[in-house]
């Protein structure tokens, strides 16, 4: 895997992204010498040829990721993937006419060579997926992971790679005092701890994860010393888990493994840099969403009495309270019976106006506000009520922990995993926001941002 933005990505993937980039843009070039009967070489060079291709082409690939293609780009029906193709391509159609429309004439393909161009990648571009997830991938080979030991981590891993080959690793088996008729997750037991030196000389495994729950009395040192130094990468499981889910499994984290880590943030530079950015964005974003959420203010006042904001009483850095804004999509006196509940799907105490908006994340927009009073950043961990973290932090480890930074509009919990309204879901998300609140920089929140777009155009988890 290659670290991109602060996130793990396969190296596979991003060898599918580049080959794709190179194909689209060849397409459109070898447009321009068909089409254009003057040199084509005058309108690629001197006439901004490239920037116009480069413009359409970064449509595509866009588009392309909003179709979820680089996170699972598999063929299971090649009909659907010719259709997501058409999709994409269409979209790039609508950002030419949009650009002409604004008279960014510039930025614009000549109409046939933007319409032969994007011929051939309706028939190239998929032609080469499928050509690429049957034969390349597979001359690529995947690397051989050999377990040691069978934690619930462990298996969870190898669950997860032998459901997505993409990932560039297979489960070579584990290792461990069990019985090896037990078969496992992606693999089966190869063999005793005793027997390590034999199994890897056997198996000839390219990396080795140590995954168990006794170490001191039975993990192999000198064993896993020796293997070490013959050149076999050894990891950790939290270490691969870490760059398998993205995030941090509380399961069998241990208290000094954060205590002693030279990772662990936030680091205070990048948290400075992040409340400027995030004080920036806040102001161009409510000076940009201004007369949106003015209608939006007289739409929920018609809709159903009540007042038009709703205030709540939330946890911030450092176990601050402080009071979050948003537009109100419940009913008034929602909770006047029940108490603090978490939302659930169809709640009955949401509006037909405030599904909609909260579909459309509009009722967020009034925590811009909470960012220019310096509650809250762009991105960081779901604030959650004080009723709430007080029950969650007594039944989850290291529940606390997350409000060392301060919460966000949106977050790496937000846009990996669904809306949760339990204790699991809880749980997962915590691993999310400390994998965020260790790899806090920059380059995550950008990534963040741009993935939050997605989430927001295609409604994902919204309750």
């Amino acid at each position: 895997m290659i670290r991109l933005f602060r996130v793990f990505v396969p190296s596979s993937v991003l060898a599918l992204l580049l080959s794709e980039v190179i194909l689209i843009y060849t397409c459109y070039v070898v447009a321009a010498f068909i089409v254009l009967y003057e040199d084509p070489q005058v309108f690629l060079l001197d006439d901004n040829g490239l920037l116009r291709i480069a413009v359409v082409v970064t449509c595509i690939i866009v588009g392309i990721y909003f179709h979820d293609l680089y996170a699972q780009f598999r063929i299971r029906s090649r009909i659907v993937l010719f259709q997501q193709m058409g999709v994409v391509v269409g979209v790039a159609f609508l950002v030419q006419a949009l650009l002409g429309y604004l008279r960014l004439r510039d930025l614009l393909l000549p109409t046939w060579l933007m319409i032969i161009g994007s011929s051939m990648v309706l028939v190239l571009l998929p032609t080469w997926r499928i050509f690429y997830s049957g034969v390349v991938f597979k001359a690529m080979g995947l690397e051989r992971v050999l377990f040691l030991g069978t934690s619930a981590a462990v298996q969870e891993i190898g669950r997860h790679l032998a459901e997505h080959p993409e990932a560039g690793f297979m489960v070579a088996g584990y290792v461990d005092n069990m019985d090896t008729c037990v078969e496992l997750e992606g693999g089966k037991i190869l063999g005793p701890i005793s027997e390590l030196r034999e199994i890897v000389e056997s198996v000839k495994p390219d990396r080795i994860v140590v995954g168990m729950s006794e170490r001191r009395e039975r993990l192999p040192v000198n064993q896993l010393l020796d293997l070490r130094l013959s050149g076999i990468p050894i990891e950790d499981s939290l270490t691969t888990y870490e760059a398998t889910f993205g995030r941090i499994s509380t399961r069998e984290l241990r208290p000094s493994q954060l205590i002693f880590s030279s990772e662990l943030g936030p680091n205070h530079g990048r948290v400075m840099l992040q409340s400027i950015y995030s004080m920036a964005i806040a102001i161009v974003g409510a000076a940009i969403t201004a007369p949106v959420m003015l209608l939006v203010a007289v739409v929920v006042r018609l809709s159903s009495p009540g007042p038009v904001l709703f205030r709540q009483r939330r946890v911030g850095k450092n176990d601050v309270i402080f009071t979050l804004y948003k537009f109100r999509s419940m009913y008034r006196d929602a909770e006047a019976t029940s108490g603090a509940v978490w939302a659930k799907q169809d709640d009955p105490r949401i509006t037909r106006v405030g599904r909609w908006l909260r579909r459309l994340r509009l009722d967020e927009l009034p925590q811009l506000f909470n960012v220019l009073k310096g509650d809250m950043s762009i991105v960081g961990p779901r604030p959650e009520r004080p009723e709430f973290v007080t029950e969650l932090a007594q039944r989850i480890p290291y529940y606390r922990q997350r409000h060392c930074v301060k919460p966000g509009i949106t977050g790496w919990a937000q846009i990996n995993h669904k809306y949760g309204d339990s204790i699991e879901d809880t749980i997962t998300k915590l691993e999310y926001d400390l994998y965020y609140i260790k790899n806090l920089a920059p380059a995550l929140d950008l990534f963040i941002m741009f993935h939050t777009a997605k989430v927001m155009l295609l409604s994902r988890g919204a309750r």
